[in-house]
């Protein structure tokens, strides 16, 4: 669990980093290129089209682990737009909690206590 832990942690700190740098060399505009990408049909577009979709998984494991209550719901949409850091962040919070044990992180600790 260590070892997850730190690699949470470094991709946190490698996405945020690098969106900095993105932001500050081109600003805030990402959804026109986004979309633009996908719309071209390029290999870009085929990266953020795969993407979206692990996002989309990402969102609806988090909503369904919190048996789908309104902040299981608000988590999944926050992973949907926040993507690696809000995910990894939310990973390292609930393997803090749940004591490392891997199925209480997966499932949560209701469905892991059934």
């Amino acid at each position: 669990m260590t070892a997850f832990r730190a690699l949470l942690i470094i991709m946190i700190l490698v996405v945020l980093s690098y969106t900095g740098i993105v932001i500050a060399t081109h600003g805030l505009g990402f959804i026109p290129v986004f979309f633009g990408d996908i719309k071209a049909m390029g290999w870009s577009g085929q990266f953020n089209l795969d993407f979206s979709g692990l996002l989309v998984l990402s969102g609806l494991w988090l909503a369904w682990r919190h048996q789908f209550s309104p902040a299981g719901l608000a988590l999944g949409l926050f992973v949907l737009v926040g993507g690696t850091p809000l995910l990894c962040t939310y990973l390292l919070w609930a393997s803090m909690k749940s004591k490392g044990n891997v199925n209480v992180l997966l499932i949560g600790h209701e469905r892991a206590a059934a």
